[in-house]
């Protein structure tokens, strides 16, 4: 990435709000840069990193609590505009000498905001707007030199500035979708106040990427992971445009795949792109190791154990390779730094070649480490990627292992994959498939009676999974029609062996998992 494009950036400090990516994910989409870094980032840092302006995320501790986190206060020094959004707001108020008390009355939810004056922040917003509200203490002194900008009926004060010293604070939260007009406020916070410019453009992105893979990889060979999803995709494609024959592709087949999709990823990446790309057939591998395996996490573990295994011996029949290239997106670099206010539960082991760099001393090309998903998508366009791949829905890596409840068996990979392909022919016939976050059938370990002709069944019971997600990180059960559902149904039923009964999963994300397993 050249440094042109980073000349303006917008800090974010991440104090473990749930909508800090909401924060960053606006204003990527207004086209400028920014980067979300932990509230423990030093000094040093903050100042290293230049930024045009700095926003203080939510998060869920309270500044009257002992050992709330904080920030250098020598950021208001700065001469850069500085906005709070709630915790941060608070904060704001805190560490420059105003009070914050417990509410009375806390707020959660939608809530009217009233602006009785102009503002440069509340530009172009109506005097009374609705905005999300999400906190537990209050603003009962300001401090010296700012002043209220708005408020709602429980919160007398619910914006705050200094314009002066370009400090601004919002009780509510501005990047959800619920705050009716979060977006022209935080452009205000960009273009009027942070005097930013839009450059933050696919176009300019896809060449200085490619450009700074070349430089990356100088004249050494790479290896990449292809498995046919967006991430790997694009960055395969990318990386290829950087350095041509030098990037070999491998792709395993676990046998734990949909149906065709070892041959669509030949047909596009072999014979579309012209890659070198060595298809490897591990499926007795895999099926043979997780032979009479029940546990959910013990399968993602033999699989991952099992893919690296593969990876590495493949790569080492094929010579030397300098580079690991794979598809690590901002959200997995978010996840590994920043402030969840304590630690959070496992729930469930992710699979990606993350181990494979340590285990095979190669340096990492990650092109999209400073991608969100929807960016990485756009940038695939801009490559030329088909849109099947690129719109695809998330498929894990364990595949279809994590799918079939129970143990793995050939038997019933063949069951499950033409019940899928029979769900995804129908939604897609629909109109449905690029409406949802996901959507799939789940073999269950449950059979039951059933009539078929004039002769008793007794088979499988299948259900489909089918949410709705702006990220995967909370969903609802899509609302699909009756009509459709029924055609899934019956197809399934009369067309695949082994299943006689189907059923519709209606949790939502959480308390569920998306994926059953």
């Amino acid at each position: 990435m050249t440094d042109k494009l980073h000349e303006q950036k917008i800090l974010i400090i991440d104090y473990g709000s749930q909508y800090t990516q909401n924060i960053a994910r606006k204003i990527r989409e207004a086209q400028v840069y920014c980067e979300i870094h932990p509230c423990t980032m030093t000094w040093d840092d903050i100042q290293n990193t230049k930024p045009h302006g700095i926003i203080l995320s939510g998060g869920p501790s309270s500044v009257l609590e002992p050992e709330a986190p904080l920030c250098d206060p020598r950021i208001f020094e700065m001469g850069i505009p500085v906005l709070g959004v709630c915790y941060g707001f608070q904060l704001i108020t805190h560490l420059l000498q105003g009070k914050v008390d417990p509410a009375d009355k806390r707020e959660f939810g939608r809530a009217n905001l009233i602006i009785p004056e102009t503002s440069l922040l509340f530009e172009d917003v109506k005097n009374e707007t609705t905005v999300w509200m999400s906190h537990g203490d209050r603003i009962s002194k300001l401090p010296t030199g700012f002043k209220a900008s708005a408020h709602t009926e429980n919160s007398p004060i619910a914006a705050v500035e200094n314009p002066e010293r370009k400090i601004y604070g919002l009780q509510f939260h501005p990047e959800v979708v619920h705050t009716v007009e979060g977006r022209q406020i935080l452009d205000n916070f960009l273009f009027r106040i942070c005097q930013c410019e839009r450059n933050w453009k696919m176009d300019s992105l896809a060449e200085s990427t490619i450009e700074g893979v070349r430089v990356q990889a100088g004249d050494s060979r790479v290896i990449c992971g292809l498995s046919g999803g967006v991430d790997s995709s694009v960055v395969a494609v990318l990386v290829h445009k950087a350095i041509g024959d030098r990037l070999t592709c491998i792709f395993i087949d676990n046998g734990l795949l949909r149906a065709g999709e070892r041959d669509k990823v030949e047909k596009t990446f072999r014979d579309n792109f012209h890659f070198n790309l060595v298809v490897v057939d591990a499926a007795e591998t895999f099926l043979e190791r997780l032979k009479g395996v029940t546990d959910p996490e013990q399968k993602r573990k033999i699989i991952g154990n099992v893919f690296i295994e593969t990876f590495e011996a493949e790569a080492k029949k094929l010579g030397q390779f300098d580079f690991l290239a794979q598809g690590t997106l901002y959200p997995d670099v978010i996840e590994s730094v920043s402030f969840k206010g304590g630690p959070s539960a496992v729930i469930k082991s992710h699979h990606n070649v993350g181990g494979l760099p340590e285990k095979m001393a190669m340096k990492l090309i990650e092109p999209l480490r400073e991608f969100f998903k929807d960016e990485a998508r756009l940038l695939g366009r801009e490559l030329g990627i088909p849109e099947d791949i690129l719109q695809r829905q998330p498929f894990p890596g364990p595949g279809l292992a994590i799918r079939i409840l129970g143990a793995i068996t050939h038997e019933g990979l063949e069951v499950l994959r033409a019940a899928d392909t029979i769900l995804l022919e129908e939604i897609k016939k629909a109109g449905y498939y690029d409406k949802l976050w996901q959507s799939f059938m789940v073999l269950l370990p449950v059979k039951t009676v059933g009539v078929m002709g004039d002769s008793r069944t007794y088979e499988n019971v299948a259900a489909i999974r089918a949410v709705t997600s702006a990220d995967g990180m909370t969903a609802d059960w899509a609302r699909l029609p009756y009509e459709l559902l029924g055609n899934i149904s019956n197809r399934i039923i009369n067309e695949v062996r082994g299943i006689n009964r189907v059923v519709l999963d209606i949790s939502s994300k959480p308390p569920g998992t998306i994926e059953w397993e």
